[in-house]
């Protein structure tokens, strides 16, 4: 396994052999300690995240351009319900396809279930935001 951040890889191997020497009565304060760092490795990139972003909006505001829009992902109560309606629905769609033409029946069905949502998926891709169709795109 390759290690993502060399230096707290260090750390944790530097933890794991100070525990190695000290013992187990210290095993609870060598975690705490380790724990810490990773905290603070995790606070620093939030950090970086969110000077990113707002050096971003910043960056799009000054070039007089509108604000980014709203994600048309939809709320993850409405991904969410998605998926359990599309679930819901596969059992009678997987009888009436097995009943009416057997396995070549259940996977007609699961690829239009799998369709749907890939479809309904495709909306959070965010290569595809803002990429709407107009009536002078057909028109050639």
């Amino acid at each position: 396994m390759e290690a993502r951040d060399p230096e707290l890889r260090r750390e944790l191997d530097a933890t794991l052999q100070a525990r190695g020497e000290l013992g187990p009565e210290y095993e609870s304060a060598l975690i705490d300690s380790f724990l810490e760092k990773v905290e603070q490795r995790l606070a620093g990139t939030n950090d970086q995240q969110a000077r990113r972003l707002l050096a971003e909006q910043r960056m799009t505001a000054a070039r007089g351009a509108a604000q980014p829009a709203a994600p048309t992902v939809g709320t993850f109560g409405e991904r969410f319900g998605f998926g359990v309606v599309s679930l819901v629905l596969a059992i009678p769609l997987s009888a009436i396809g097995v009943a009416n033409a057997g396995i070549e029946g259940l996977v007609v069905a699961w690829l239009g279930i799998f369709g749907v949502n890939a479809v309904h998926a495709a909306r959070a891709w965010p290569w595809t935001r803002g990429k709407r169709r107009t009536a002078s795109d057909w028109d050639g």
